[in-house]
This record gives structure tokens, C-alpha cells and sequence, in this order.
């Protein structure tokens, strides 16, 4: 295998090669991160990486002061819900649904909420008390805290 061949898509075009360099070199915050909002009730303002994987995994039902969390999600096929599975949980948005039909089907927890828009699972983490839910970006004034994904 050349240094050449790996800058080529099948086709013979650079444009594969030209998106893996651009992805490898710029930053996340670049690609557009993705906010991971809950509900002003929430005690915790971080998150570990595991703790966010199984909270929207629907493994992990409580907080640590024992509320319960209630998940809201987008639509499988929304942006910012890709942007969530891959830049924040390191995740593909299929293996988080295979996660989630395996648990509901085996009676384990049921499917986490679904918002049909951005401005909707802003509303609804709001007002839903141990709410966790995501967006692309919070604003200074929007009722909801920012909780830190490490």
C-alpha cells in the first residue's frame, strides 16, 4: 500500500483523504459539540464518560442522591442526535438503540423519551425534575444547567 493509496477514496478521488486529514487535525469544537443539559434540579454538574454512556443507555436509573433520571433523546436520524452518540458517549447511534431495544424487550427499562425537536427537549428537561437530555448549544438564558462530560 502507497502513501497515495491512502489519501484516495475506491473511486479514486481525494476527498476521502482530505476529510481524514481535516478530521485528525481540527478540533472538536470546530466539528460543532454537543451540550449535555438537565434539569436545575440535578445535583451533579459532571459527569464521567462511563456515567453518561450508562445514564442514556438506560443503565443507570438514579442519581447519585437516589432521584430518578428521566432520559430525553432526539430521533435516531437527527444531527445532533449523532453528534451526541459520537462526539460526547463515543458511541454510533445505532449501538445506543441496540442498547436501548435489548433492555426494553428483556423487560430491564423502557425506551428513554423522545423529543421530535431541539426547542421541545429543551422544554421538556425544563420541567421534568432529574431530567438529562442534550443539545447543540446552551444559551445564557435557557432554564437548564450544563453538566461536563469527562
Amino acid at each position: 500500500m502507497t502513501v497515495r493509496s491512502l489519501w484516495l477514496c475506491p473511486n479514486g478521488s481525494a476527498l476521502c483523504g482530505i476529510a481524514l486529514f481535516l478530521s485528525l487535525i481540527l478540533p472538536p469544537s470546530v466539528a460543532g459539540a454537543v451540550d449535555v443539559i438537565a434539569n436545575k434540579s440535578v445535583s451533579v454538574n459532571s459527569l464521567s464518560l462511563a456515567s453518561a454512556r450508562a445514564i442514556f443507555g438506560m443503565r443507570q436509573v438514579k442519581w447519585p442522591d437516589g432521584a430518578p433520571i428521566q432520559v430525553f433523546v432526539l430521533p435516531d436520524n437527527h444531527a445532533i442526535h449523532g453528534a451526541l452518540c459520537k462526539e460526547r458517549l463515543n458511541l454510533f447511534p445505532y449501538q445506543l438503540r441496540q442498547s436501548w431495544d435489548r433492555l426494553v424487550y428483556s423487560g430491564m427499562a423502557q425506551a428513554p423519551s423522545e423529543a421530535l425537536s431541539e426547542e421541545e427537549l429543551l422544554n421538556k428537561v425544563a420541567a421534568t425534575p432529574g431530567a438529562i437530555g442534550y443539545v447543540r448549544k446552551v444559551k445564557a438564558n435557557d432554564p437548564v444547567k450544563s453538566l461536563n462530560v469527562e
